[in-house]
């Protein structure tokens, strides 16, 4: 059994280790020249929040302790308002709980160094599809030398949002595809370490909410950070001149411009990225051909389960080929089955999310919110659980995280309503007293 696997990035580095170790023949085909020896591009770092979904991936493979070394816990949010203190908001009741930042190259790596050392595993850099033949696995690669044609009994289509598996299943009319496109960009930005140290917290994810628009910073173990800016469409446009960057910022995040001397010099040579969300249907074609991770359902950044959502799809994938005794043909359509409404789910709640950071975690209404849902979690044990703990702490499949969360609203807002009526009959029955 020869299996092609298109994308060496993430998900399908990790998608070889799990396949490796089924026995089976698998080949990884990359646009890209070898990332562990190429040059980064600049502005498209984009740290990763690794957290149980990711973790639980990694554990099964037994790579969880090597890609964790260099990662860093982040146990909350830090706030930071135009003026006034900063502001701690603890992820989980317990305040132990933690997001870990890694660097998608770093990820990336040890991923790949871990796929190509697995019995069964090769890789082909610089191959990027051009053709494809869906029904019988057939493969047309443009690569520096020329053409090139190869089969595969399975094909795998781990290549991100712009896969060219999902295009060329597009071209073929097995597939249709909506990309519902956010209207905003991002921008990277960095803070170096001063004097050898963080310039910032390291344990905390920091935000920067401004209402329309963010920018959020997350640690890295050279212990500098990568910021992104997430503006509307158009914003970054508006700025052209050293000066009136260094003014918006200093208007509108006062405390990043002494920390960032960089500042005028990524903001004008590093690239605009979009955002946007992926539905495609199906993610499967003859029952030897498919899609999975960003390929099939890209979602955007804001609930930082990007990752951790592909990586839970290969999980789900191996398990599928378990209970199918191996057979790809059923396996396929099994595994879109039971993901498609889980990565539905958790696409609306990292649109929901973003409303959030940008805007409600500076509320004192939001904080009292979250006091009370955390002291709920302490008084009912697994009984009330945030959905932010059942997202990032647990394995709890994203559609049940929305069910589950709504009927929590739901006998919450029946106690509330309970509870006024009680009362509101104490006072009557006093008043007439």
């Amino acid at each position: 059994m020869k299996v092609a696997i298109v994308g060496a990035g993430l998900t399908g580095s990790l998608l070889a280790c799990f396949l490796a170790r089924r026995g089976l023949t698998v080949t990884l085909y990359e646009r890209r020249p070898d990332p562990r020896v190429a040059q980064v591009e600049r502005g498209r770092s984009i740290n990763l929040a690794i957290s149980e979904r990711g973790l639980n991936a990694l554990r099964k493979i037994g790579l969880v302790d090597e890609v964790m070394a260099d990662a860093l816990p982040m146990k909350g949010r830090m706030i930071h308002p135009v003026t006034g203190a900063l502001d701690f908001q603890a992820y989980s009741a317990s305040g132990d709980r933690a997001i870990n930042s890694i660097s998608r190259g770093a990820l990336n790596n040890a991923l790949l160094t871990a796929a190509v050392a697995a019995d069964g595993v090769s890789v082909e850099f610089e191959h990027r599809l051009v053709e494809l033949d869906s029904a019988v696995g057939r493969m047309v690669f443009a690569t520096p030398a020329g053409k090139v044609s190869v089969e595969a009994d399975v094909v795998l289509g781990a290549d991100g949002a712009g896969s060219a598996v999902r295009e060329q299943l597009l071209a073929e009319g097995i597939v249709a595809e909506n990309v519902d496109f956010l209207d905003y960009g991002y921008k990277e930005l960095s803070i170096p370490a001063v004097d050898g140290e963080f310039a910032l917290d390291p344990g905390a994810l920091h935000i920067w909410p401004r209402g329309t628009s963010m920018m959020i910073a997350l640690p890295n173990p050279d212990k500098s950070f990568t910021c992104t800016l997430f503006w509307p469409a158009g914003s970054f446009d508006a700025l052209t001149s050293a000066s009136g960057i260094e003014d918006h910022f200093r208007i509108n995040y006062p405390d990043l411009l002494p920390l960032a001397p960089n500042l005028v010099d990524d903001y004008l040579n590093n690239p605009v990225g979009v955002l946007g969300t992926v539905h495609t249907l199906p993610w499967q074609a003859h029952g030897r051909t498919a899609l999975l991770g960003d390929a099939a359902h890209a979602i955007v950044p804001f609930y930082g389960q990007g990752a951790n959502c592909a990586f839970e799809d290969v999980v789900e994938l191996d398990r599928c080929l378990d209970d199918t005794g191996g057979s790809w043909a059923r396996a396929l359509p099994l595994f879109e089955a039971r993901r498609r409404e889980n990565t539905e789910a958790i696409a609306e709640m990292a649109l929901a999310n973003f409303v959030e950071m940008r805007d409600k975690v500076a509320s004192p209404v939001f904080r009292l919110q979250k006091q009370i849902e955390h002291t709920l979690e302490r008084l009912l044990p697994g009984t009330y659980v945030s959905r932010y703990e059942l997202v990032s702490f647990s394995t709890t499949p994203y559609a049940e995280v929305q069910h589950r969360v709504h009927r929590q609203h739901q006998l919450l807002g029946a106690a509330a309503v309970a509870a006024a009526g009680v009362l509101f009959a104490v006072t009557r029955s006093r008043a007439r007293r």
